[in-house]
């Protein structure tokens, strides 16, 4: 049996999560180098995963394989996380950190994960949209099975009264595997957690239905393996997801009798096999992701795009549905200041979003002040302040990172609204930029913008000027040269990627070497049906109709600009997406 060590790497809150590693046993030639990185089930921890590094007999890979926060020998409540996204964001810095430390490439790197762990990987595969070559799952937890009718509301609701708090799994080790030794060392094992917290198990719901919904944003080569006699996971969810993954190569295979511990059942050299065969491949014949480019044109976003912008049928009972929501919207807005913010400058405008950033609800009377309350607590809203905090987190770092070797921080927001977020996110630090250039095609955003740099005393370093974000002549002519520029909250509202290229041609090449660009995205949002028919854009009260982008489409065309991402934030609903990039030396 293959030897393994026990590490630690700090995680994203400096949180000292346990993981084994098993060395390859073979010697490699250093650009053949891969790995194979495992993720338990719910309730386990990685030394229940030991097996299968000699079970997949691939002796020229290493392997790893985590203690999920609050599971094993990792620290934390047990059976819960801060947040289902937080252990999400742990898979992102686990990948770093092996990258880093063990020096493997993402595109290097496998991985194999079950149940809940399954769950975790595919959420971390659709936010992240990583490199990595090949993705088993083997028993995702998309649909848990609870058996008591509306539990999940039941849970919600007392959660509401009594905050967080613990549930035992009701699935005993002989509905599990069918293997002998496997449910001895289940019932045995000190480590094992049976409890999982309320926050976490509605987390992974919501995160489960998010991701199915959108599996197509997934290019990443997937195998899916699905437990024929599984008494803890729902069949229709997991195959609801292969049938609408967007990845080129991928396989579903149903097991027979297969309990949920999908890879620890008795007979569980049929699934073993298989995945092992999927691994090799992907790893001996690897094959280009599909170019995104021109997703603008053709592809499903567009189609949804399109379907967006399609009218209802006259008189339908869903035309009047969102006729009476309009009707709705424009009584409120006689109340409530956001809303009617929103109806006179567009629902994507910079006054908007400054409006939805400082989050203090006003209106004529209380019950105007109610509503505003209301719609500044919309999911979009929500979403947008913590969207806020990444990017003010990510310019933070990036001036550290130019400061560490000794470059001038000259910032530009190409897009600036009215600014707040730039100049709040350099307001604390101890020594200000050399210079910042706020940017911006409204009159109304520049004015503002220019009113907020006195308020907040930057008249010295700051000025904002009038211009178009997507004038790439204008971009790359800055002066002086940037060595970090922002963009923030606009290709968001942009279909068009030729549009989006040239702003980021601009960007490239007016960058100085080792510059960083700070960008947003926006792979995912609950409302788009609502936000196209009821609500009203910048551009002369247009419908404000959005065609999402893939967090990998959009790292795509930052890329074909000649720039390298190097991490990601993303909100808890999967909503927006703040990355930082480098122009290479």
């Amino acid at each position: 049996m293959r030897e393994s060590h026990l590490l630690t790497f700090s995680s994203h809150d400096a949180v000292a999560l346990s993981y084994r590693h098993w060395p390859a046993l073979l010697p490699v030639e250093t650009t053949k180098r891969r790995a194979v990185v495992m993720f338990h089930r719910g309730h386990e921890h990685s030394g229940r995963l030991a097996h299968l590094v000699d079970e997949l007999d691939l002796p020229d890979c290493d392997f790893f394989a985590w203690d999920a926060r609050g599971h094993g020998l990792s620290p934390g409540a047990r059976g819960d996380s801060p947040s289902f996204v937080t252990s999400v964001r742990d898979v992102q810095t686990f990948i770093e950190h092996i990258g880093s430390t063990h020096n493997f490439d993402e595109k290097d790197l496998a991985i194999v994960a079950q149940s809940v762990g399954a769950v975790v990987v595919a959420t971390w595969a659709h936010d992240y949209a990583p490199k990595v070559r090949a993705l088993i799952l083997a028993s995702p937890a998309f649909s848990v099975k609870l058996y008591v009718p509306f539990a999940r509301a039941a849970l919600r609701l007392i959660r509401a009264f009594r905050g967080n708090f613990f549930v035992d799994s009701y699935v005993k080790a002989r509905f599990l595997t069918h293997d002998p030794a496997r449910i001895q060392s289940y019932q045995q094992d000190p480590l094992i957690t049976k409890a999982i917290s309320v926050n976490m198990l509605l987390g992974l719901h919501e995160a489960a239905r998010r991701v199915v919904a959108d599996a197509q944003a997934i290019q990443i080569p997937t195998q899916l393996l699905i437990s024929g006699a599984d008494f803890v996971v729902e069949r229709k969810p997991q195959v609801m997801f292969f049938e609408r993954l967007g990845c080129l190569r991928k396989e579903k295979h149903l097991l027979p009798g297969f309990f949920h511990d999908t890879l620890g059942e008795r007979d569980r050299e049929r699934a073993v096999s298989q995945a092992r065969r999927f691994i090799l491949h992907n790893f001996e014949t690897p094959t280009a992701p599909p170019s995104l480019l021109d997703a603008d044109r053709i592809g499903p976003m567009r189609a949804e795009a399109e379907a967006l912008a399609a009218p209802v049928a006259p008189n339908s009972i869903q035309e009047c549905y969102w006729r009476a929501m309009r009707a709705g919207m424009r009584l409120g807005a006689r109340l409530s200041h956001g809303m009617k913010l929103g109806f006179e400058t567009g629902f994507d405008s910079g006054s908007t979003l400054d409006y939805a950033y400082r989050n203090e609800p006003a209106g004529l009377t209380l019950l105007g002040q109610k509503i505003d309350q209301l719609y500044l607590n919309s999911i979009g809203w929500r979403a947008i302040r913590p969207r806020k905090a990444h990017v003010e987190e990510l310019l933070r770092g990036a001036i550290s990172r130019l400061r560490s070797t000794d470059q001038p921080v000259h910032i530009v927001d190409i897009a600036a609204g009215h600014g707040r977020y730039i100049l709040e996110a350099v307001q604390s630090l101890e020594e200000r930029p050399a210079s910042i250039v706020l940017r911006d095609y409204s009159d109304i955003n520049v004015r503002d913008g220019s009113a907020l740099i006195q308020a907040k005393g930057f008249e010295d370093v700051a000025r904002f000027i009038k211009a178009d974000a997507f004038d790439q002549a204008s971009l790359a002519s800055l002066s002086p040269r940037p060595t970090l520029v922002v963009v923030s909250g606009l290709y968001e509202l942009f279909g068009d990627n030729q549009m989006i290229s040239r702003s980021l041609a601009g960007i490239a090449e007016a960058l100085q070497p080792g510059g960083y660009i700070v960008y947003t995205g926006q792979p995912w949002h609950p409302q788009l049906n609502l936000i196209a028919r009821v609500l009203t854009s910048h551009r002369g009260g247009q419908a404000w109709v959005m065609r999402r982008r893939t967090q990998a489409e959009m790292d795509q065309l930052v890329a074909a600009a000649g720039l390298v991402k190097i991490t990601q934030r993303i909100d808890d609903w999967g909503i927006f997406t703040v990355s930082l990039a480098q122009k290479p030396h």
